[in-house]
């Protein structure tokens, strides 16, 4: 169904993958059909799993004035008021119970909460991980018992790995904790596991009530298993040509790869023409 003489109102982006590359870099494409999109009217915000500090510059670079979201859905604050409009946490005993698993595996495992990630031990270059999960990083002795003081205040955990790797990861941790947490694919070195609430297409529907904005009149873009719930969500959902399958087969139109501007594309196909 041909979904372009729609109005949309709201626009939510993923970063990683959708809006930026591997360099980190949003493309000057990009960053102008966004800002086009925002002169005429358009709410554009982004919706991704990195917290709310490490958002924040993307945000700002993006001149982005409307609440974002974060954590896959469990933070939701503004980034020029600081305003908290949605936010939950996770269950310590379930994060204790995967990073037992995560040390008899041998998985790389890194834990989240609201203000900072911890790690037990660094095994890729510092760059990685400044790109990849924040400059808000921690290297701490003893993983288990920095969660069991900071129990109330608990993010979410990622296990990084190699695409094979993280395959068998998520498998493996759906099986164990499906039912008890929203296991996701963010990237193909990333296997997520989150508060059961927290997905990004709940995330997009708080978002859109608080700007008023109805169902059919809002678009999401994204790249990989995590945005399947906002695609689905959305009046309009966008999968980039170079994400997952997963992806793809859950949008309504499969934009051209990220490295032909498919954002762009997207967008100045349904909200600029």
């Amino acid at each position: 169904m041909d979904k372009s003489h729609l109005p949309y109102r709201l626009l939510a982006c993923d970063l990683d993958g959708t809006l930026m590359d591997d360099e980190i870099t949003i493309s000057p494409r990009v960053r102008q059909a966004l800002a086009a999109a925002q002169a005429r009217g358009v709410y554009v915000t982004l919706a991704t799993g990195r917290g709310f500090r490490a958002t924040l510059p993307f945000a700002r670079q993006l001149d982005i004035t409307v609440p974002i979201i974060c954590y896959q859905g469990g933070v939701i604050k503004h980034p020029v008021s600081g305003e908290l409009l949605y936010q939950v946490t996770m269950d310590r005993e379930l994060i204790l119970q995967a990073i037992e698993l995560a040390h008899a595996r041998d998985w790389h495992l890194v834990v989240y909460t609201q203000d900072a990630a911890y790690i037990q031990q660094f095994r890729h270059a510092d760059g990685f991980y400044a790109a990849w999960l924040g400059s808000d990083i921690h290297r701490v002795d003893d993983l288990v018992g920095m969660v069991r003081q900071d129990g109330a205040n608990l993010a979410k955990f990622i296990i990084v790995a190699d695409e094979t790797a993280s395959d068998r990861i998520q498998a493996e941790m759906t099986a164990r904790f499906g039912r008890q947490m929203n296991i996701v694919r963010s990237h193909a070195l990333f296997v997520e596991g989150n508060p059961l609430e927290a997905n990004k297409g709940d995330g997009l529907r708080r978002l859109a009530a608080h700007l008023n904005v109805p169902q059919a009149q809002v678009m999401a873009i994204g790249d990989q298993g995590n945005d399947v719930a906002m695609l689905t969500w959305a009046g309009l959902g966008v999968a980039m040509g170079s994400g997952s399958a997963e992806a793809r087969a859950a949008a309504d139109w499969v934009a051209p790869p990220l490295s032909a501007d498919g954002a762009a594309v997207a967008v100045e196909r349904f909200l600029l023409r």
